[in-house]
């Protein structure tokens, strides 16, 4: 699956084909076509792996293996395994990165100064969210991956601090807007609450499948997006309203 952008749905294309189409030879690819292809394939492979069995319980083998090549063939593409880890990780980042940061300005150019928490979280996490509705497979191993990596203080910290900083900063900006009076600390504390509910979200661990006995399913992503904003918006206006109210002695505000 290469990673790109899911697309909208669309209709089905015509069955009718012209006959020249039927009877045109294919192509012969380039090198580096055949190389870029390839590796497509390597990182699918590495990408659902990792995202089951986490960085440490794979090995270059196990991916070689599953894609169906020799293992000379993943030396020869990279250095070692963390390497590999790697690529996968910032394969998909620009988009999520890309899609998340366009819609907070288009969110921030149409509020102007006054942004709400729950649209700036919307703007934020349902448009990731969507990612892992529309686009299949692929980009929910790629949510799962995203999930360990979030909590990996050794090998992670430095993946999400080099990739997903300046987006997060961006939401924290916006959050700042919606309530100027706010502690800088208490919302970067509710922001540290979203990203660890949306990573464990990510996991699809199937535990809360378990605990609701089935009403609730790991794969509804439908279902977290129509919650988890106006869940964390909650959050964040009561913790930072009631330590407002504390700070300036008046419990009634």
């Amino acid at each position: 699956m290469s990673a790109t952008a899911p697309k909208p749905r669309r209709a089905a294309a015509s069955k009718a084909a012209t006959k020249s189409a039927k009877t045109a030879k294919p192509k012969s690819r380039s090198k580096a076509e055949q190389r870029a292809e390839s590796l497509e394939q390597i990182f699918d492979a590495a990408e659902e792996l990792f995202s089951k069995h986490g960085m440490y319980g794979v090995t270059l083998k196990d991916v070689a293996q599953k894609v169906g090549v020799h293992t000379s063939l993943m030396h020869y593409y990279f250095e070692d395994k963390q390497d590999l880890f790697h690529q996968v990780v910032k394969r998909r980042a620009p988009i999520t990165i890309g899609r998340r940061m366009e819609a907070l300005e288009k969110y921030e150019q149409e509020t102007g100064d006054h942004p709400t928490v729950e649209g700036a979280l919307r703007a934020f996490l349902d448009t990731d969210l969507d990612l892992y509705i529309e686009g299949g497979e692929g980009w929910r191993n790629y949510g799962a991956l995203g999930g360990q990596v979030n909590n990996a203080p050794v090998w992670g910290a430095t993946l999400m601090y080099s990739l997903f900083d300046p987006v997060v900063l961006k939401l924290i900006g916006l959050l700042k807007k919606a309530m100027p009076e706010a502690a800088d600390e208490d919302i970067f504390w509710g922001y540290h609450f979203v990203t660890g509910a949306l990573t464990l979200t990510l996991a699809r661990t199937g535990r809360i499948d378990h605990l609701s006995g089935g009403l609730c399913k790991s794969e509804d992503f439908e279902a977290v997006k129509l919650r988890m904003a106006t869940f964390m918006a909650g959050g964040f206006r009561a913790v930072c309203i009631d330590r407002i109210k504390a700070r300036s002695g008046d419990p009634n505000g």
